[in-house]
């Protein structure tokens, strides 16, 4: 399992499309892939369990990948998030 602390720097933050982008990236790896906010922890696979992170801008969270290309998927997430989901905000 790998892992990585990444902080919500988009200015809408988990909205509907990004959590959507979210959703699409993570299904694309063969990994289960999770997101840990505070004591809460997600399927980033699934769009209702994102969504409801409520993770606004600024809210650090974990991203967690787990299984054959995990060191490949969390690159590739935490690369969505430092791409602000591509808003440019």
């Amino acid at each position: 399992m790998v892992e990585q602390k990444v902080t919500i720097t988009n200015k809408l933050g988990l909205h509907l499309r990004a959590a959507a982008q979210l959703v699409k990236l993570a299904s694309d790896h063969e990994s289960d892939i999770r997101i840990r906010k505070d004591s809460i922890e997600v399927d980033a696979k699934s769009l209702m369990g994102v969504l409801g992170l409520e993770g606004a801008m600024g809210v650090e969270v974990i991203i967690l990948a787990a299984g054959p290309d995990e060191t490949d998927a969390l690159k590739a997430v935490v690369g969505l998030f430092e791409a602000k989901f591509n808003e440019g905000e």
